[in-house]
């Protein structure tokens, strides 16, 4: 199948596509329109797609279903939050896959951009993974394909992946942008989670029990507000809370508690939307010798009391503007100093994978903040230094062939050869790796030779 037809594949032509095979390959309208009417992913629809005009059974084909599967089975472990700009070229699927931690109680917002001479459509899904069986992460959300944009409430504290890949044959640059932000609206009008100064589990009238909320502090009479759309469900007055408001959430099952009010300004079934006053901010009950404060609390249905502190927290931080050289995406590089630390994410306390010599070559794949996330020639990941990392401009020396040796497309045996090179032909060496040499001949094609052919 010639490349012309696979760059017209795409699921913006996937109607006229899918016509155009059932056609020319025979099959029957029973096969092709298996799916029509389960609800699938846009991914889901662009893998069957490709699978219904046979495309799964070429090299390319595989290649990019074995790039999504891999992003899934090992992602890069990221803190948030976090961006990177990368490269997906066309003549090699890929597929980037991050896997992360959020709290409950906090949404996951996810955005991605891409520019190029022909913009690729580019699938982005968030999984969530069961820690006894991590082979098998389940799909939870899928950004629009338009917008390429996802929000999703965390249900559960455990790591989360998001891959994000492009269709085939649509190269062009991507910036991934991943943040947290709170699922309830702050509950106390003007302020922010700064403004809190107890929170949960702190020890309460001698350790005898322990504080079931947070403490949000702010002058009197300021207002109390609905953190969340829902009705009114209990107005009164009790020993330790003073004046209360009980306001139900529906949606996620929960129960909000206002406490300490000054003066109460809802009644029992009234239905309020967010920012809505509910009363003004006092010291009733036993906060009578405190500063005026807000105690905030969330009991869920069947569980009782949670932290709501996560729920309410708008992280400030804001990812890391890109440092690195972006010319370098794409592009072979070679470790600069001796010893260079691979490690598990942009960070210098992060997990070493590896430690590096100098000359080893690197493929630059992606970049955050003054990091290169980067492939080794035997298939690892992992982030370096960008000051540690230099280009092949300079070559490390020139070296003649003993015999006639293969210029390999990779660093193994088994690689396919690009051309032969003669004996007693020159090269310029441009890093090492192993048993195998990366190098330029005299054309200026870049290849792998082995070691045995320069002895």
């Amino acid at each position: 199948m010639s490349q012309s037809i696979l760059r017209r594949f795409s699921t913006r032509a996937f109607p006229i596509i899918l016509v155009c095979f059932l056609i020319l390959t025979g099959c029957s309208p029973q096969n092709t329109l298996r799916g029509v009417f389960k609800k699938q992913t846009p991914y889901e629809k662009y893998q069957s797609g490709l699978k219904d005009a046979k495309l799964d059974q070429t090299a390319l084909g595989q290649q990019w279903v074995a790039a999504g599967e891999k992003a899934l089975q090992a992602p890069v472990k990221i803190s948030l939050p976090f961006k990177e700009t990368g490269y997906f070229p066309a003549e090699k699927p890929m597929a980037a896959g991050y896997q992360f931690t959020v709290k409950r109680g906090q949404k996951v917002a996810v955005k991605v951009q891409t520019q190029g001479k022909e913009t690729p459509q580019v699938f982005v899904d968030l999984f969530e993974t069961d820690p006894d069986n991590l082979g098998a992460p389940k799909h939870v959300a899928n950004a629009d394909t338009v917008s390429s944009q996802l929000e999703y409430e965390i249900e559960e504290e455990q790591p989360h992946i998001l891959r994000v890949q492009p269709e085939l044959l649509r190269s062009g640059e991507y910036t991934v942008t991943i943040e947290t932000a709170p699922v309830l609206a702050f509950p106390v009008q003007g302020k922010d989670s700064r403004a809190v100064q107890s929170f949960w589990g702190q020890d309460r009238d001698g350790g005898s029990r322990r504080h079931e909320g947070i403490d949000i502090f702010a002058p009197r009479n300021t207002p109390v507000v609905a953190s969340v759309q829902g009705f009114v469900t209990r107005v009164n007055t009790t020993p330790l809370g003073g004046k209360v408001v009980w306001l139900s959430d529906t949606k996620r099952r929960q129960s909000l508690y206002y406490a300490h009010l000054d003066s109460q300004l809802v009644n029992v079934g009234d239905q309020v939307q967010v920012g809505d006053t509910l009363g003004l901010l006092g010291n009733t009950g036993n906060a009578k010798t405190t500063a005026p404060h807000l105690h905030f609390g969330i009991y869920q249905f069947g569980q009782g009391a949670v932290d709501p502190y996560p729920y309410v927290h708008k992280d400030r931080e804001k990812p890391a503007a890109l440092e690195v050289d972006t010319r370098r995406f794409n592009a072979w590089t070679r470790v600069a100093k001796s010893t260079s630390t691979l490690r598990a994410a942009p960070s210098g306390t992060a997990a070493a994978l590896a430690t590096l010599a100098r000359h080893t070559p690197l493929q630059v794949l992606a970049g955050s903040s003054s990091w290169y996330r980067v492939l080794l020639p035997d298939g690892r990941q992992g982030y370096m230094a960008a000051s540690l990392v230099e280009s092949l401009e300079k070559p490390l020396r020139t070296l003649k062939l003993k015999r006639q040796a293969p210029l390999l497309d990779a660093s193994e045996a088994t690689a396919a050869a690009k051309r032969t090179l003669p004996a007693d032909s020159s090269v310029r060496v441009l890093a090492m790796a192993g048993d195998f040499l990366l190098v330029k001949e005299a054309a200026g094609v870049v290849g792998w030779i082995s070691t045995d052919a320069a002895e």
